[in-house]
């Protein structure tokens, strides 16, 4: 999502924080550039972001040694105290160096070591909720070492109350909206929603509720925060009131999940109608009367069949259903776009449809791809191509 995340930067900059400058993209994030108050816009609105890293050092090294002399130069004073607790992550691709405990274990020690010689003392490391948290990566070359300004990760918005099985990460389902093309005014139908991840994060970009609003951050614990500036950005925030006809609608065939969709949407600050409705995802309608997007995550593997079956029996299930729901689609959805969001590279088979594209992403450690279909009446089959009869 390196792409998308780019351009919501660009967005945010424009709106929210001028002096922010977007620069390139690396594998995995974005670099940019501004002054420090523009990471905590970034926190508030970015809803793609995983986390906001700020870049502390950056050098060339040969061994452990080298970084820990590194890190023992930075002025961790100015930045915490010792009564503060800290956590060290470390990535590393291609890197010479073996072990990466042992240099997560140097940085720590260089930290400690700075607040010793300066004050007798130093912070204790917290694995589990730390109050600062330090990243160090090495690629070949290079080590560059972070602290993050975010804490946890972005996902967690600070609203969600339940979730189904394998829930969709927040920024995820916020990239594939982006992706998706969507925009708020638009119509957008979700007919596997499961606990509402895409439609809460639709909801909340038409109400104009920033992501992080209801949630801390990492960078509120720094010695140089700026405490009135965040209680004047966060005041500054107006809800939109919406109102007119829906826009966003869900269905699930659950009605435990329907039930969830609702509650977590309620705890989104969502105020406004989102019609939720328990149906089969093969016996769903147009839910209005404009043609708009559809953007589904739907359940696959185990998820699809019913505990106990065998990998044959889950198959064929399979099949079953997304034939149905590609009948369902070529029959009652013409002129609409189609997004489904699935690690199943034989999606398109099973539906009888052929993709318009397809966006490679992962979710988590599992590749996957958002396939679209143009649901454009006639043409959208597989066999489409082959000859027919005038009577057909």
């Amino acid at each position: 999502m390196e792409c998308v995340l780019a351009d919501e930067l660009a967005e945010i900059s424009q709106q929210h924080c001028p002096t922010l400058q977007v620069h390139n993209q690396v594998p995995g994030g974005v670099h940019c550039s501004g002054i420090l108050t523009d990471a905590y816009q970034l926190n508030l609105h970015s809803r793609v972001a995983s986390r906001v890293l700020l870049r502390m050092a950056q050098h060339s090294y040969n061994n452990e040694n080298d970084i820990y002399d590194l890190t023992l130069e930075q002025p961790w004073e100015e930045w915490f105290n010792v009564h503060h607790t800290i956590r060290v992550d470390v990535t590393a691709i291609k890197s010479p160096l073996r072990s990466l405990e042992f240099i997560t274990l140097k940085i720590k020690d260089a930290v400690c070591d700075r607040f010793r010689d300066s004050f007798n003392a130093r912070p204790s490391v917290d694995t589990q909720t730390p109050d600062i948290r330090l990243v160090g990566f090495l690629d070949t070359h290079n080590f560059t070492l972070y602290m993050d300004t975010s804490g946890e990760p972005l996902f967690k918005r600070g609203w969600r109350l339940e979730t189904g099985d394998a829930p969709l990460r927040e920024n995820l389902a916020a990239g594939l909206l982006r992706v998706a093309g969507w925009k708020p005014g638009m119509t957008l139908f979700d007919p596997m929603c499961g606990s509402g991840t895409i439609l809460a994060e639709a909801a909340q970009m038409l109400a104009g509720i920033p992501p992080g609003w209801h949630r801390e951050f990492a960078f509120e614990k720094f010695s140089n925060f700026d405490g009135q500036y965040w209680q004047k950005t966060k005041s500054a925030i107006t809800v939109k009131e919406v109102t007119g006809a829906p826009t966003i609608f869900g269905s699930d065939i659950s009605g435990d999940m329907v039930v969830m969709a609702r509650n977590n949407l309620n705890k989104a600050g969502i105020r406004f109608d989102v019609p939720l409705k328990q149906i089969e995802a093969q016996q769903i309608q147009p839910p209005s009367e404009a043609a708009g997007i559809m953007l589904t995550n739907p359940p696959y593997g185990e998820r699809i069949g019913v505990r106990g079956d065998s990998a044959l029996q889950t198959d064929e299930l399979a099949t079953a259903f997304f034939s149905a729901f590609g009948t369902t689609l070529k029959q009652r959805f013409s002129g609409w776009q189609v997004f489904i969001f699935t690690p199943d590279l034989t999606l398109p088979k099973m539906l009888r449809l052929k993709e318009a594209r397809k966006t490679p992403f992962f979710n988590g450690g599992l590749e996957c791809r958002l396939f679209r279909f143009d649901m454009v009446a006639g043409f959208n089959r597989r066999e489409a191509a082959k000859p027919k009869s005038l009577s057909q």
